[in-house]
């Protein structure tokens, strides 16, 4: 983290030797507070606002600023910083020591930074180095059940990311395709938290990771009635140390350490050194794609599919129509229907009770293939693709956080399931949001629930712009619930009061 902030501090020294213009810090301060029947809050409430309100109860002052940069300029820069102080409900995990069962509680920090990063622009290409909020590249998360490689689901990861600041033209082309895309490589910092929700029985137990994420989508022209988006995502773990446990017994360590050469190895995919013919780290991601048609000036619809890829099978299209699909509508103007969502989630493909492939067997006699197994976010090496338990992808999969017997994998990602949504405006300042979500589970393909698993969960989100107190304030009250035996049954409510404003920063 140290590191990080040098790195933060030469970014934001250097680009404001570029900036001539009056530049504003946009503040912002909430309070929150929320409460609910289960043992976290409801799905709704604890999902895609990057690990916020989790837990079951809680009461927090939420503090930030940010500095926007201005994409209209050759050079600008830009900053952000948030920071968390309060109060959330214990959980109580299951933990095995020395042959006894016992529980622990575990609970967020009482102060944690939520984003702290600077960044700086050169035309179309930027740099961000720090922790900063993600969130998805493609699908609108206020209306969609989240993305499936990069979603605002879990809290940033520290570290940097290069690439192009919006969609650029490629040239020869009259504007006709633009290509995006980033490469970020950060430091996942949860380690403790890690240690501390892990039951110590089975499975595995990971420290010091490194992250990775690459993203290249194409599109069309955008400016005509119908664009088009296609490209890929790619998501990594890689480095740091593997303990595995097998009834509660070490049973094996894997030093790997770090070295420069290893984000290499990450960049272009690169054979391991042992005989078993895996590539270096974890790598998945998703192919995505999306067709937006524009009505009038004011009313667009558009058609979105991510296929998610855990493994050779899935990058091949070899597992089925898993995926998310998903239909959406969007307008400018207000009214009672200003954006509404339906999507279509299936991951049951991916796994199964046999998984046999030669190519990773060196020298076997046996050429048949039978393969399955990818087992979508987990990795028998570098643990679940998860930060501080939440999924970094779609929430839509139960994380491992809500593990109360400890397990540190995803229990439930053999599941499909449909999300809707949708928003309006009620009045001039009074917005509201609907969300519907049901699920079926069964376990995972390595351990199969013995019966479906079901969940229903929904919400309902109303805002008031209270400017007519005080210019910049905000209320806004969500009701939610979960049912079913997946998530267990939860009613949980939460209330924030925003206030918002801006200052001017001197011009040179």
């Amino acid at each position: 983290m140290k590191r990080i902030s040098i790195l933060l501090a030469i970014v934001l020294l250097s680009t404001s030797a570029q900036t001539s213009r009056a530049q504003a810090i946009d503040y912002e301060a909430e309070v929150v507070g929320w409460y609910s029947t289960g043992d976290f809050a409801p799905y709704f409430i604890g999902s895609l606002n990057n690990g916020r309100t989790t837990r079951d109860k809680g009461a927090m002052l939420d503090m930030r600023g940010i500095v926007a940069m201005d994409t209209t300029r050759r050079w600008s820069w830009g900053a952000g910083a948030e920071v968390i102080a309060g109060y959330q409900g214990a959980t109580d995990y299951a933990r095995y020591t020395a042959g006894t069962w016992s529980t622990v509680s575990n609970r967020p920090s009482a102060l944690w930074i939520q984003q702290l990063y600077g960044e700086v622009k050169y035309r179309g290409v930027f740099l961000r180095v720090g922790q900063k909020d993600p969130h998805s590249a493609m699908l609108d998360e206020t209306l969609s059940s989240g993305d499936l490689t990069r979603s605002s689901n879990a809290r940033g990861i520290p570290g940097a990311e290069v690439g192009f600041i919006d969609f650029q033209d490629i040239p020869f082309t009259n504007g006709w395709v633009q290509i995006q895309g980033v490469v970020e490589y950060g430091i996942m910092r949860d380690d403790e938290f890690n240690h501390e929700q892990f039951n110590h029985y089975r499975s595995v137990w990971t420290s010091d990771l490194w992250y990775t994420y690459k993203r290249c989508y194409f599109r069309t022209k955008p400016t005509q009635p119908l664009s088009i988006t296609v490209g890929m995502q790619t998501a990594g773990q890689f480095a740091g140390t593997t303990m595995k446990y097998v009834d509660g017994v070490v049973t094996s360590t894997e030093n790997r350490g770090f070295a420069v050469k290893d984000i290499f190895k990450m960049f272009f995919p690169t054979q391991g050194t042992g005989s078993d013919g895996f590539y270096e780290g974890n790598s998945l991601g998703s192919w995505d794609f999306k067709a937006r048609y524009r009505i009038d000036d004011s009313r667009e619809v558009s058609f979105a599919f991510q296929w998610p890829w855990e493994d050779g099978s899935g990058i091949g299209r070899r597992n089925g129509w898993d995926g998310l699909y998903g239909l959406y509508y969007n307008t400018t103007k207000h009214g009672i229907i200003t954006g509404a969502a339906i999507e279509y989630l299936d991951f049951t493909n991916h796994s199964g009770a046999i998984h046999w492939a030669p190519g990773d067997m060196s020298g076997t006699t046996l050429t048949g293939e039978a393969t399955g197994g990818d087992d979508y976010y987990n990795n028998e090496t570098f643990g679940a693709f998860s930060n501080y338990g939440l999924s970094i992808g779609t929430p839509f999969l139960v994380s491992p956080l809500y593990n109360l017997n400890g397990y540190p994998m995803y229990a439930h990602n053999r599941a499909r399931g449909i999300h809707v949504a949708v928003r309006g405006y009620l009045a001039t300042d009074w917005e509201y949001s609907v969300k519907y979500s049901w699920q079926e589970a069964w376990g995972s393909g390595r351990i199969p629930a013995t019966h479906a698993l079901i969940d229903n969960s929904m919400m309902v989100t109303a805002g008031w712009d209270a400017h007519s107190l005080a210019e910049g304030l905000k209320i806004n009250a969500r009701v939610a619930f979960d049912a079913g035996r997946l998530r267990g049954d939860s009613f949980g409510a939460l209330v924030g009061i925003t206030y918002s404003g801006n200052l001017s920063l001197n011009k040179r």
